[in-house]
């Protein structure tokens, strides 16, 4: 859901009971969008672990790849085998 559509359900009774409520609504999208539908601040709480720049992604991908280029996954030997059933 986008800030449009959360701005509906959220502010819906004051949105109604406004005499301007397009202005009202746009100043809520606004808000909305700066405090909740920004990559930063989803950053800044911890949620996410960096917000990449458009101009910067090819560079992080390569860069994530070159660092697993040479990794190998070992697994465990296996304790147990099946038991008969």
């Amino acid at each position: 859901m986008g800030p449009e559509g959360a701005v509906n359900i959220l502010y819906k009774r004051e949105l109604q009971l406004a005499s301007n409520a397009e202005e009202l609504r746009q100043a809520k999208i606004d808000e909305y969008r700066e405090q909740f539908a920004n990559p930063f601040v989803a950053a800044e709480r911890g949620y996410v672990d960096d917000v990449i720049e458009p101009r910067e992604t090819r560079r992080k991908v390569i860069r994530a790849f070159k660092m697993l280029a040479n990794k190998t996954d070992t697994m465990p030997r296996k304790k147990h085998g099946n038991i008969p059933l």
